[in-house]
């Protein structure tokens, strides 16, 4: 990713309750409303589990297309859907990318409750940058970034998720992607199509002709301590009534201080081109600022590391989107 851009219009912001941060030991059982039902929400997502979801992912290095570790790295992804349960789905790509360099590339589905109509769909992605382009020291600047954060936090939380859907099944369908080549992308104004390569390939060509969810959820960035989400501008364009219902239900759950009632910046992720491909599809992801970027302060630099991740952060995105799931 990405770009984040000023916004031009501002959306009318939509302020609701706020609460204090809430490190994940409370009880996560509340009714919601989502549709025209209601259910009591059981399950309770594990933030050490997600942790160490985080932590095999890095320890397989930087999974950068066409290296050892993005190899090593999607195979234990498939591994571990199919361990839960999921039905698996792969996609191999070839790809070119913004600067010539021909990749193979991998996009990995996991499939719950596969003939169920009503669906959702959670996606993040899952390789790394190939080059630290934001790090303080110039001459680190052609490493690759580990992604603790940028990349292996959104799908650790997804890993839990589907690790409990596992355990208690869903009223619906839900589909976890698992997208590639997201993140080799020019870091230059104007050239928003050079990111997010493994969505547009799957938005082009979906892993089941006509597939069409009720709505998608995108999470990136999702690990940080001291994360905030703000409500994304594409987000709120393309599915303001869902952007709404996912941000009640962190409110009610006690994630107000990180699901923060503020309009934020319009940005350049995987969710944009699902959207393109009408899928209302919204983006959670750390706008917290800290780094003079608009995102988390390691953003795109050597620093983002295991060090980085807060398992509190982790909780409060995770059971929300479990809240979400079990609500339906």
């Amino acid at each position: 990713m990405k770009c984040l851009l000023l916004l031009i219009i501002m959306l009318t912001v939509l302020v609701g309750c706020s609460s204090g941060r809430n490190s994940g030991n409370r009880v996560q059982e509340a009714t919601v409303e989502v549709g025209k039902e209601q259910e009591r929400l059981v399950a309770d997502f594990d933030p050490d589990s997600a942790y160490a979801f985080v932590v095999a992912q890095c320890d397989f290095g930087p999974r950068v297309p066409g290296s050892e570790a993005h190899r090593l790295c999607g195979d234990y992804l498939v591994a571990r859907l199919k361990q839960y349960g999921a039905a698996v789905v792969e996609q191999n790509m070839k790809l070119t990318t913004f600067d010539g360099t021909k990749i193979d590339a991998r996009n990995i589905i996991g499939e719950y409750n596969p003939d169920a109509r009503r669906r959702l769909l959670l996606l993040a992605h899952w390789d790394c940058r190939p080059w630290a382009d934001n790090d303080p020291d110039p001459a680190r600047r052609r490493e690759p970034v580990m992604g603790a954060n940028d990349g292996a936090s959104g799908v650790a939380v997804l890993l839990e998720v589907a690790r409990h859907m596992a355990e208690k099944s869903p009223a619906i369908g839900v589909d976890i992607l698992f997208v590639d080549a997201e993140d080799w992308g020019d870091s230059g104004m104007g050239n928003d199509e050079s990111w997010g390569l493994g969505t547009q390939y799957w938005a082009a060509s979906p892993h089941r002709p006509g597939y069409r969810p009720m709505y998608g959820i995108l999470l990136d960035m999702v690990g940080a301590g001291g994360a905030t989400f703000a409500r994304e501008y594409f987000s709120t364009y393309y599915a303001q009534g869902f952007v709404d219902e996912v941000w009640r239900v962190a409110h009610e759950a006690g994630y107000g201080d990180y699901f923060v009632d503020r309009q934020g910046g319009a940005i350049t992720d995987d969710h944009v081109f699902v959207n393109r491909a009408g899928i209302p599809c919204i983006d959670i992801i750390d706008q917290s600022g800290d780094g003079g970027t608009g995102f988390f302060k390691q953003w795109h630099t050597t620093a983002d590391t295991v060090g980085i991740i807060d398992p509190a952060t982790l909780k409060a995105v995770g059971q929300t989107v479990l809240n979400v799931i079990y609500s339906y």
